[in-house]
């Protein structure tokens, strides 16, 4: 459930519902207006079909619009229609990119904390070395030192 919800949060920021919505209104007003316009188009599925095909620019041909009138509100149609249905893709498309990115940061951030602990790694090695290394010096050092016992003449 909590996969679902952020699926829609994730597509509703990215608008995909929104232009999806609008695209819906446009389409549901196109068929209203055809219906409205053209006598032709005798019933509202008629009309939402004549919208369709025109804002998609597929036009199959069985309905067409037959006065100036509809003419006219097929090229709004189209322009409305191309926009909000260009959204549409735009927004299906930047979901399937969006998943894409989030795998490749994922993969990013795992290599990048396998680095850090590489290094930490590598850190703690060099701070064993420095110390043995402080260590043989000071004690060659002392070995090297004259004994200056009891005695012992200097």
């Amino acid at each position: 459930m909590k996969k679902i919800t952020q699926r829609i949060n994730r597509s509703i920021r990215q608008g995909l519902i929104s232009s999806a919505l609008i695209a819906m209104v446009i389409m549901v007003l196109g068929g209203l207006g055809f219906w409205w316009i053209d006598p032709k188009v005798a019933t509202f599925a008629d009309g939402l079909w004549l919208a369709f095909t025109t804002a998609a620019t597929v036009g199959y041909g069985d309905h067409v619009p037959s006065t100036d009138a509809s003419r006219a509100f097929a090229v709004l149609v189209v322009v409305l229609g191309l926009a909000v249905l260009s959204l549409v893709t735009a927004s299906i498309a930047a979901v399937f990119v969006q998943n894409e990115e989030r795998q490749i940061e994922h993969k990013l951030l795992q290599a990048i904390h396998a680095s850090q602990m590489q290094i930490e790694r590598l850190e703690a090695i060099v701070t064993r070395l420095e110390a043995a290394q402080h260590q043989a010096s000071t004690t060659s050092a002392a070995a090297l030192k004259p004994s200056t016992a009891a005695g012992t003449p200097q």
